[in-house]
């Protein structure tokens, strides 16, 4: 039997890194995402055409991910990621996703769920935040809505917004400009196996309360995170 830690789990944090757009490593992505959208390739591998350095140097991929709609599998394998922009959801064609033995990868973006051919995927479930063997707590949001007047959202902290910048709703994909901007997490079943932890960048509570209900055995309402977050008992895969 599968030992389970029964230790109290500390408070989390998103990493706070920011891409070195100036690396190799990045540069190098940026060519590969270029290659793909062009020639119309359906499997996408770009780590396999980096050097270990390089692989070292990429912590997200580029918006321009969004190019690569006739991709139908990408494959991430081992990476050293610890995010993904929401441009993957412009990735209409994707029907396999593999970020598997991505340890530093904990959660995605909602927008991963306008992917309406995703059936499979592949991740390290021990990685990701509120997974049914321990339920680590997710990172803390906002309990208040913020005044984006008062927030520069093309330069954000990643350690504490989860990304350096946020243009648009997660849920109706109008832009967030002169409005309350709302963070909540849930967690969904994606594709055929997992259940995602997804970080939702809402415009409005309508937004917000358009969401989905939550995956069974999981949280069963949108949520701020944090250590106080009653989630389920660890140890048993919900059916």
């Amino acid at each position: 039997m599968e030992h389970i830690s029964t230790k109290p789990q500390r408070p989390t944090r998103f990493h706070p890194e920011r891409q070195d757009t100036t690396a190799p490593g990045w540069v190098r992505l940026l060519e590969l995402v270029e290659e793909a959208a062009t020639d119309g390739r359906e499997v996408f591998k770009p780590l396999v055409e980096l050097t270990a350095e390089q692989r070292r140097q990429v912590v997200t991929l580029p918006p321009t991910i969004a190019k690569l709609t006739s991709v139908k599998h990408l494959v991430l394998y081992g990476s050293n990621l610890v995010r993904i922009p929401p441009e993957i959801g412009a990735m209409k064609s994707l029907e396999e996703f593999t970020p598997y033995t991505s340890y530093r990868l904990h959660w995605f973006p909602y927008e991963v769920t306008r992917c309406p051919d995703l059936r499979h995927s592949t991740v390290s479930t021990r990685a990701i935040y509120g997974n049914y063997k321990r339920r680590p707590p997710f990172p803390s949001l906002p309990a208040a809505p913020t005044d984006t007047q008062d927030t520069d959202l093309e330069n954000l902290d990643p350690g504490i917004w989860g990304a350096t910048a946020i243009r648009t709703c997660s849920v109706c994909d109008q832009r967030i400009e002169g409005v309350n901007l709302r963070q909540v997490w849930i967690s969904l079943r994606t594709s055929g196996a997992d259940v995602l932890p997804l970080l939702v960048n809402a415009c409005s509570t309508t937004c917000i309360d358009a969401l989905p209900i939550p995956a069974e055995g999981y949280v069963q309402t949108p949520h701020t995170g944090g250590p106080g977050i009653d989630q389920p008992p660890a140890g048993r895969r919900p059916r």
